[in-house]
């Protein structure tokens, strides 16, 4: 990760292309990195152990085994992905100070956030369609969503994410950069390094908000049409207690959607008109779209979901009863 300073440019035909990024932590607070990085190693250790408890759980637990908690593997896997792409240079800077990061690392390191957060995106709407088929038709809902169904939607997922930012990489690679090389983040964000560049960068930015509203604006107009539906069918249910049964059902994932997509549209919004915004705004926000999600999700669920807490429970006796 580390570079010559002394040779900070890289000539390649007729382009200049840097050999490295100077990632930073929080601007004005870099005095305090080291006191700071506490509270990131809690989040990043709440990530780290409760998604692995969550995944751990479901494997264990045949009640378990239903679409429901089949894709909150497969969030849970998403979480584990997002966290272990910005540990390492997150922490490496706070606690080593090192900021320096290769121009190819960086790129590899930004497609890997950009495909996990769309495949995050991806999965909570396939969580909100298969909330809308338990109650909308709770007979059906085993037939229409079976082990196969839930699978061949998990790869799906996973190739539109990997092949709908494919370009991103070579788009930026193709871009002449002079002047600055300082990120705004201890992690590679496409809008960051695309704002880098002296050349004309109005393919990257179409290219860039296409995919955003074509991927991630789509998912969440079709959660909240989901939702639109599931209050339809809750209204329609006779008796009170059951309409709460019904809601209750689906305040996790709500969560779910809320932490994620609120710092997500905010993060983007600031890169591509808050220019003037502060840049600790800027910073907080990044930090809060792609580490707070992968902590809370698995509290969220834990808390919520009373099959979770009941297997994680138990899981705990087992653990306990074998240690006496």
């Amino acid at each position: 990760m580390e570079h010559d300073s002394h040779t900070p440019w890289e000539f390649n035909g007729s382009f200049y292309q840097p050999s490295a990024f100077l990632m930073m932590g929080i601007p004005g607070l870099e005095a305090l990195h080291p006191w700071i990085s506490i509270p990131f190693c809690a989040l990043y250790l709440a990530a780290l152990l409760g998604n692995c408890a969550i995944l751990f759980i479901i494997r264990r637990t045949p009640s378990l085994h239903e679409p429901m908690y089949y894709f909150l593997s497969m969030l849970a896997v998403t979480d584990l992905g997002l966290a272990l792409c910005t540990l390492p240079t997150t922490l490496g800077l706070f606690w080593f100070d090192v900021r320096s990061i290769g121009f190819d690392a960086c790129l590899a390191q930004m497609y890997f956030i950009h495909i996990l957060s769309f495949i995050e995106s991806s999965v909570l709407l396939a969580m909100a369609f298969d909330r809308f088929i338990a109650i909308s038709h709770p007979l059906r809902h085993p037939a229409i969503l079976t082990k196969s169904t839930v699978l061949k939607i998990g790869l799906a997922i996973v190739l539109r994410g990997m092949v709908s930012l494919l370009p991103i990489p070579f788009l930026l690679k193709r871009l002449t950069y002079c002047g600055k090389t300082e990120l705004s983040h201890s992690f590679c964000f496409h809008p960051d390094i695309m704002n880098l560049a002296c050349a004309d960068i109005k393919v990257n930015v179409f290219y860039g908000m296409i995919i955003l509203l074509s991927t991630v604006g789509m998912d969440f107009i079709f959660i909240v049409l989901s939702y639109i539906l599931i209050i339809r069918t809750v209204v329609s249910l006779t008796t009170k207690e059951e309409c709460l049964k019904a809601l209750n059902t689906c305040v996790s994932h709500i969560c779910a959607v809320l932490v994620f997509f609120i710092p997500m549209i905010a993060l983007s919004m600031i890169h591509r008109f808050g220019k003037n915004v502060p840049p600790l705004v800027n910073t907080l926000v990044a930090y809060t779209y792609l580490i707070i999600p992968p902590a809370l999700n698995p509290v969220i669920y834990s808390i919520k979901s009373t099959h979770i807490r009941e297997a994680l429970l138990r899981a705990l006796c087992r653990k306990r009863g074998s240690d006496w």
